[in-house]
């Protein structure tokens, strides 16, 4: 995933209908849930700013009232003005889209990143996870999802001969273009590389099975699975994995919050309807309340 002689892909949700036709309504109640329980369990009790890359339609950003500043990044407008439209009252709150490979923040500037349901859309996962580390402050944390290759299911059916794929093959296994299933010793190693160190895994997810899913209350087949998705994380037989990641890096203090995609100026003047760079003269607009520092910019 390294080696890349073209541009890098984007994931684009604008325009879909991805909260009702994923999630609500759906039956995935549990792996809600489950997610929810695993966050909290890794999120500090207290923080000044906290940015959630991916946060779509801002399902859980109910989950970050222990902090001053909220920032929702998504690169979907849509998904945004749906975050707003829940959460644009409270003034913690602040919606950007931007590309996750190229985030218009200021070095060292968050206390944490969160990146759930992101991870498996990222063709450049290395790219993406040195700009996480980049914006993180120092000994911060970085609190991301990813799939899991090698879970119970798929070695069932590789060893049953029901698939032809190994899971045990640390390279990601992309089951369909923009999609990737990851060996979790292969992501450690990426952490470890963008500069993170691993401070804790849980193992989640290990009921998604309709078999299981319609015969048990969501909410006490979560509170099982966050049970044992400390231990099971020696053995990450679970479809899903959160890792909660401490940036190694020299201590440094932020001068300022955002920067320009584009040029990296970080001397941006705000407008009632815009950013704009001294810099290279990039004007970065406003729309309903949410700034669009996507680059390069989606076609249109």
């Amino acid at each position: 995933m390294s080696q890349r002689t073209r541009p890098i892909q984007i994931i684009d949700y604008e325009g879909s209908s991805y909260k009702t036709d994923f999630w609500e309504g759906q039956g995935r109640e549990f792996e809600d849930l489950t997610e929810r329980n695993a966050i909290r369990r890794l999120l500090p009790s207290t923080g000044n700013i906290l940015i959630e890359v991916g946060a779509g339609f801002g399902r859980l950003a109910d989950l970050y009232t222990q902090f001053e500043r909220v920032v929702l990044v998504d690169y979907s407008i849509s998904l945004l003005a749906e975050a707003k439209d829940r959460f644009g009252e409270d003034s913690r709150y602040q919606f950007v889209a931007a590309n996750v490979y190229n985030l218009p923040f200021a070095a060292d500037l968050a206390d944490v990143i969160v990146m759930i349901r992101v991870a498996h859309h990222l063709e450049a996962i290395d790219v993406a996870l040195k700009e996480v580390h980049r914006v993180l402050g120092s000994k911060r944390t970085f609190i991301m999802e990813f799939a899991n290759k090698r879970n119970a299911k798929s070695i069932a059916r590789y060893l049953l001969r029901k698939q032809s794929w190994s899971p045990f093959d640390p390279a990601p296994y992309e089951f369909v273009p923009l999609n990737f299933d990851f060996h979790p010793g292969w992501m450690r190693r990426q952490l470890e590389q963008a500069g993170f160190a691993v401070e804790e895994e849980l193992a989640i997810s290990n009921f998604r099975l309709p078999a299981i899913k319609n015969r048990v209350p969501p909410e006490l087949l979560a509170r099982i699975d966050n049970a044992i998705a400390g231990p099971g994380a020696a053995l990450k037989f679970s479809p899903s994995i959160l890792t909660k990641n401490t940036a190694v890096k020299p201590e440094a203090a932020a001068q300022d919050f955002f920067q320009c995609p584009k040029c990296g100026n970080r001397a941006m003047k705000e407008t009632s309807n815009a950013y704009h760079c001294p810099g290279c003269g990039e004007r970065w607009p406003i729309p309903n309340g949410i700034i669009d520092f996507r680059f390069p910019r989606p076609a249109s």
